[in-house]
């Protein structure tokens, strides 16, 4: 709360001073970062934004110029608008939806495991792939949660990727491996979801 005896002019400088503080501050913490390198990041939790937050950083890589590569792995039968839009940029962005939907869609776990790994195999050739600068595994959280796919042989191979290599997995339930060997986790926190008012998922919304 701004002190009512003070002009206009006082509270101004006053504020200019201390946003400069903030400044100097922040500049010398931004000053001992200096390392550059591709990061692990996993989006999980049970609120909704996981895939989008991760589109989202599909959309800023294509504006720099690099190379994205994307595998669903359980998106994969519905049309979604991420994919008509990217599908403008082949010289950028492969995307690869290897998914048959979830697993009650299918009701046959080992068509679903078969899925799963044939997903994994396109993954790992992308790791590989020194053309990609991100490569984002869309919903591998939800094989890994079902078993489809041993944890410890994704989060080996995930942890030698290479160097420069940014990877992105999104998907609820990520496992304590995951988590572990991650350098940046966000957990998106459920507050309020149409869903459970009778909203059924959108397009523009959802897909």
């Amino acid at each position: 709360m701004s002190d009512p005896t003070l002009s206009e002019d006082e509270i101004n400088r006053l504020h200019r001073e201390k946003m400069e503080r903030r400044q100097a501050a922040r500049r010398k913490v931004l000053a001992t970062k200096t390392e550059e390198r591709g990061l692990l990041i996993v989006h999980t939790g049970a609120g909704k934004g996981k895939s989008t937050a991760a589109f989202g950083m599909v959309l800023r890589c294509i504006g720099h110029g690099m190379r994205v590569g994307i595998v669903q792995f359980v998106k994969g039968v519905w049309t979604s608008g991420e994919r008509t839009v990217l599908a403008g940029f082949p010289d950028l962005v492969t995307c690869r939806a290897m998914g048959e939907g979830f697993t009650w869609d299918t009701k046959d776990r080992a068509r679903d495991i078969a899925a799963g790994r044939a997903a994994w195999e396109m993954a790992q050739a992308m790791l590989a792939d020194p053309s990609y600068r991100l490569v984002l595994l869309d919903e591998l959280n939800i094989v890994l949660r079902y078993g489809y796919l041993p944890v410890n042989e994704v989060v080996a191979a995930l942890k030698a990727k290479p160097r420069d290599l940014h990877v992105v997995v999104t998907g609820r339930n990520a496992p304590t491996a995951l988590i572990e060997a991650a350098d940046l986790v966000t957990e998106m926190t459920l507050v309020k979801h149409p869903f459970r008012a009778g909203v059924k998922a959108q397009q523009g919304i959802e897909f």
